[in-house]
């Protein structure tokens, strides 16, 4: 049965036209559609449909990919005039137009907007069809907030100073000209609807092991770990102790209902204190079965191929001839034939311990000619079930395509091991810091632990080698974890700008970046450290980069050039001009 089974109908049936926000414009939002139980339904998945059209999925991994220090844009793709080629190459320099394809946040406003749509229309239907109830709608409803929520957290981590709205936009006569929202109301606007959905959401625990809507749809478990990730961004924004311990909370309450929902003995060799799957079965439930036991929010997908483009082939009609747009970067070469030591495991030299079956499941191996590896995980449709050398790439079908899993067990357990970092207090003696360190430690040893190797889970990080490790240094330990665990997924640009802000002071969240150049304020200088890791990728030009990105406003987007257009009320970030010239404010 297809996933999502009404998913491509409601989307064919919401044709979308740009102007400031998307909005649909089309009958399924008249009056008369709103009568059945079926309509809601079909309205409600094709919110989620519309989240795996190829321009969303591909922003998902421009922007919380490319722009880290995992990828290279790939040499040889040669077409140097293509769209995607160039406004790549201007993200890596750190030279973007307010034309960049990727500057571009249509796809996200039209998923808010079909969730406002089928909140403001939903509970007429209870009152028409009886086969609608009020638990029904509550289900919806919690969905719809939670998915709203967050599109509205991808969008300020991407240009900070958003449109904010609740308000559904079903024809185009309609009065849209919105201004920005500061980041702090919009995350505030985004935890507000997540504890409402939190109070009616479904269970995962209601569905089956095999049933893919444990995963698929929206659960306690989504919510909650959208939340946790919500409070630890703001944490390492406003430097908030209330906040790291929010994210704690939430983090406790997604791996206590993952623990409840085990099954004992299911691809594990032991039963362990988390219930991950075994390294040789790893790689398989994740990426290849997909909607694994350790996933939590996991969407469905459809084959448009948008991985497929920009991971593995340039030119579909040659089998294997041709390249992705993006390549892994030197990083991700060689491993270490020794176990991980209190240096080696936060040092940039040797990312994996070959011992690390996540290692052999990253890349294929370089062909003849190839300056750099070819991304295999997510796309492979080969399972990892042992230490052997990387393979040589597969022919895979150009409507190849993975699941895109936004919060999986892993996830949960290092946002709660980096907040528990933030917490310790530096003013006590060593000994008491290192036995606050004690949680998050285990908490990245078992993450690191699972994905050792049968021959090679000996040689796990232990206690008594890494408790010499100060604040900072653990702070790099759960970053670089995180590196080995989710490479390639979409994630590593936040974990850097997390690490950034910690490291920045007078930042104001609470105004949006053009109120505070135009009050006469400074925004706030990046951090070196950080902007060394976020550009160490471009290798020569490093340091070039990293001159340019002065302040906060690097970190972003610049606001999409055909919307400041049509909407005079939208500001540009203010180091990008109008004129859709970069504009050097340094």
């Amino acid at each position: 049965m297809k996933k999502y089974i009404l998913m491509l109908a409601s989307s064919l049936m919401l044709v979308s036209c740009v102007d400031t926000i998307i909005l649909p414009d089309d009958k399924t939002v008249d009056e008369d559609f709103w009568q059945t139980k079926e309509q809601v339904s079909s309205m409600v998945n094709g919110a989620y449909a519309a989240m795996t059209s190829s321009d969303y999925m591909a922003r998902i991994y421009v922007w919380g990919g490319f722009r880290g220090d995992e990828f290279l844009r790939s040499s040889e793709v040669t077409d140097n005039n293509n769209a995607v080629v160039l406004a790549l190459d201007e993200i890596a320099a750190a030279n973007m137009q307010t034309t960049n394809m990727f500057a571009l946040w249509a796809s996200f406003y039209d998923v808010i907007n079909r969730c406002n749509i089928v909140l403001s229309r939903a509970a007429e239907v209870m009152e028409i069809d009886p086969n609608y109830t009020q638990g029904d709608y509550e289900v919806d409803r919690s969905q719809m907030l939670a998915l709203r929520a967050l599109c509205y957290f991808y969008l300020v981590r991407n240009f900070r100073d958003v449109p904010y709205t609740t308000t559904a936009y079903m024809n185009t006569s309609q009065e849209r000209q919105l201004p920005q929202s500061a980041p702090a109301y919009v995350l505030e606007q985004c935890i507000k609807d997540l504890e409402e959905a939190s109070q009616n959401a479904l269970s995962s625990s209601g569905f089956s092991l095999s049933d893919w809507r444990r995963v698929g749809w929206i659960t306690a478990d989504a919510i909650n770990s959208i939340l946790a990730d919500i409070y630890l961004w703001r944490a390492s924004i406003t430097h908030s102790m209330s906040d790291y311990a929010r994210c704690v909370e939430y983090c406790d309450k997604v791996i206590a209902s993952k623990k409840a929902q085990h099954i004992p003995g299911r691809n594990e060799v032991v039963e362990k204190e988390y219930p991950l799957a075994d390294a040789e079965h790893m790689f398989d439930e994740l990426f290849i079965e997909q909607n694994a036991e350790e996933s939590i929010f996991e969407l469905q997908s459809r084959g448009n191929g948008a991985l497929y483009s920009y991971y593995y082939k340039y030119k579909p009609a040659n089998a294997n001839g041709g390249t992705g747009y993006l390549k892994a970067t030197p990083i991700f070469g060689s491993p270490t034939s020794s176990k991980l030591t209190a240096s080696t495991a936060i040092s940039n030299a040797n990312l994996f311990y070959n011992g690390d079956l996540r290692y052999y499941g990253a890349c294929y191996l370089p062909g003849s000619g190839e300056e750099s590896y070819h991304i295999r995980k997510i796309i492979s449709e080969t399972a990892v079930t042992g230490k052997s050398a990387l393979k040589a790439r597969e022919t895979l079908s150009s409507t190849t395509d993975r699941n895109y899993i936004f919060y999986r067990l892993t996830d949960v357990m290092l946002m709660k091991a980096e907040a528990l970092v933030q917490q310790v207090d530096t003013t006590q003696e060593s000994t008491v810091q290192a036995d606050q360190m004690r949680i998050p430690f285990n908490l990245v040893q078992a993450v690191n632990t699972r994905a050792l190797s049968q021959e090679n889970v000996a040689d796990s990080m232990t206690w008594s080698v890494f408790r010499s490790l100060n604040r900072e240094q653990f702070e790099l330990l759960v970053l670089q974890e995180r590196m080995r665990e989710f490479c390639f997924e979409g994630r590593r640009w936040y974990d850097l700008l997390r690490y950034n802000y910690r490291r920045m002071t007078g930042v104001d969240y609470s105004r949006t970046m053009a109120d505070i150049v135009d009050g006469g304020g400074i925004l706030p200088a990046n951090n070196r450290d950080a902007l060394s890791l976020m550009t160490r990728q471009r290798g020569t030009e490093q340091s070039g980069v990293m001159a340019k990105m002065v302040n906060e406003a690097f970190l972003y987007m610049p606001i999409p050039n055909s919307d400041i257009i049509v909407c005079p009320l939208l500001r540009q970030n203010p180091v990008y001009s109008n004129s859709n010239e970069y504009e050097k404010s340094y």
